[in-house]
């Protein structure tokens, strides 16, 4: 299910977004957020968050920055040896809000 609701976001980013010229009062956009909750959280409380977002994506609300949140352990971290140390590309950080849960913020992309 969740792969299904990915790959439509995905469309709808590619192909629809192009009609409202990236209209959404909220960063990361509201598909965006979507696709954060669905990659990090179980499908019936990520289409429960985004639902909630997509309803505040109104005149109503002022918008501004709403970065998806999630509550995650993370087990402890490797230690840094030569054995360990491949390079490995980033695509989220997890930004701490209290003390299980955090804010999923995307990594962009370097150019050289």
């Amino acid at each position: 299910m969740k792969s299904l609701a990915l790959l439509l976001i995905k469309l709808y980013q590619k192909f629809f977004t192009l009609i409202g010229y990236g209209s959404c009062r909220y960063y990361p956009t509201c598909s965006q957020y979507t696709k954060e909750q669905l990659l990090h959280n179980s499908f019936l409380k990520a289409i429960f968050y985004s639902f909630i977002r997509i309803l505040k994506c109104n005149q109503l609300f002022a918008g501004g920055i709403d970065y998806p949140v999630i509550k995650k352990c993370f087990a402890s971290p490797l230690p840094l040896s030569p054995k360990h140390s491949h390079p490995h590309s980033i695509t989220f950080w997890f930004v701490p809000k209290d003390k299980q849960s955090f804010y999923v913020v995307k990594s962009f992309k370097t150019t050289k």
